[in-house]
């Protein structure tokens, strides 16, 4: 009798092997050095009228990891049930190769923790935690949201993560197919009442592709936490509403609005041909603080030449107008990557940010402010960097 049992326990273990088609496990580390000057508010030192004014700042060359691709690790699952019936899971986090840190605080997997199903002709469910939907814009960016690249100009507005989400992505329909995410507050407000760390937020994309070009439009929308309005001045320091006083360190616009994008891009060969525009707003919850806008007009526009199968240039251009005192910026940047193999790269980027009188944005996606921590230039100044690193998956 205990060996029948014994037998019919093995063969059910075998069949529960059978049916987990694969699971896989992946990562990539990505480390360069980083000169970037500009940086910060330095203080003029020379005796005089001037002595204790702010200057230009300062210049800084670091060993850096991430800045031409996040340094990630994860693992991914399919189960075939039959039917043309899948269930799926993955796990993502990032982390630092210059000093192993995780990329959030306390959590392994921040950038994916999902379970979903699968069915080849109706489309993907997933629920968990997920990259937000703007991440969208990567295919259609030039640098490929580089840490140099669409991000600085809306101080990475379009690339969160997004916790309490479910997420939908049709087949393939023509050309045309449709991803969309919802994410919920958690809170016993709809949108958010400053109990949960996140207010609501949703999405919706359609994209229609050809071998000759790919379009996409894309609108999303994330609620402030503390109130579930799309707009406010945020306080990065103590997690709270900025009070009388205070400096405008957060995020705003930058962090709670909608965000309206139209992409496209132009397959010619050897070249690719990518541009966009993203239209991002808020409810303008404190338009009197000025250079803390409600509005921002972002457009972009690249080139990327595959020259070889292993090597490629790039060059792009990336531009902002900020209402309510904000000013403009662009960045002009230029780089490219040569394969070693094909699993390892090198890449080297060079790029400069120029501000108008206002602006003070930044090479990297700082937050919003004036202050040295944040690394944004002082207003009207401009800010230049050049990175060379490596970069391999597995």
């Amino acid at each position: 009798m205990k060996k029948a049992l014994l037998a019919a326990a093995l063969m059910s273990a075998g069949v529960i092997a059978h049916a987990q088609s694969s699971v896989t496990l992946y990562g990539r580390l990505d480390m360069g050095i980083a000169y970037m000057n500009g940086i910060g508010a330095g203080v003029n030192t020379t005796p005089g009228p001037n002595f204790g004014a702010a200057t230009h700042g300062t210049s800084q060359t670091q060993l850096e990891s991430g800045y031409w691709g996040t340094s990630l690790w994860g693992m991914k699952g399919v189960e075939d049930i039959g039917g043309g019936n899948k269930v799926l899971f993955h796990l993502e986090g990032s982390f630092s190769t210059a000093n192993g840190s995780l990329g959030s605080a306390g959590s392994i997997w921040n950038r994916w923790a999902t379970i979903g199903v699968a069915n080849d002709q109706f489309g993907t469910l997933l629920a968990g935690r997920m990259l937000f939907i703007s991440n969208g814009i990567w295919d259609f960016d030039p640098f490929g949201q580089s840490n140099w690249s669409s991000a600085s100009m809306v101080r990475g507005r379009n690339w969160p993560q997004s916790s309490n989400n479910i997420s939908y992505q049709s087949p393939n329909w023509y050309g045309f197919d449709m991803y969309g995410q919802y994410a919920f507050s958690n809170a016993t407000g709809w949108n958010g009442n400053n109990t949960t760390p996140q207010g609501r937020e949703a999405g919706l994309q359609l994209t229609y592709t050809s071998s000759l070009f790919q379009i996409r439009g894309l609108y999303d929308e994330i609620r402030n936490p503390n109130n579930g309005q799309l707009g406010g001045v945020y306080n990065a320091l103590n997690g709270g509403t900025i009070a009388a006083g205070q400096q405008a360190t957060g995020n705003g616009v930058f962090a709670y609005s909608r965000d309206y994008m139209a992409m496209f891009n132009v397959f010619l060969g050897s070249f690719k041909v990518q541009g966009g525009y993203e239209a991002i707003r808020s409810s303008g919850m404190n338009p009197g603080i000025i250079g803390q806008p409600t509005t921002l007009d972002h457009e972009w526009g690249g080139v990327t030449w595959q020259m070889t199968p292993a090597a490629a240039l790039i060059a792009a251009v990336y531009h902002v107008n900020a209402n309510n005192g904000g000013g403009n910026a662009t960045l002009y940047t230029i780089g490219g990557s040569y394969n070693l193999s094909k699993r390892t790269l090198l890449d080297i980027q060079a790029g400069t940010v120029q501000n108008s009188k206002a602006a003070n944005f930044g090479l990297n996606a700082n937050n919003f402010g004036t202050s040295a921590a944040t690394g944004n230039p002082l207003p009207g100044h401009s800010q230049t960097g050049v990175y060379a690193g490596i970069q391999h998956s597995f």
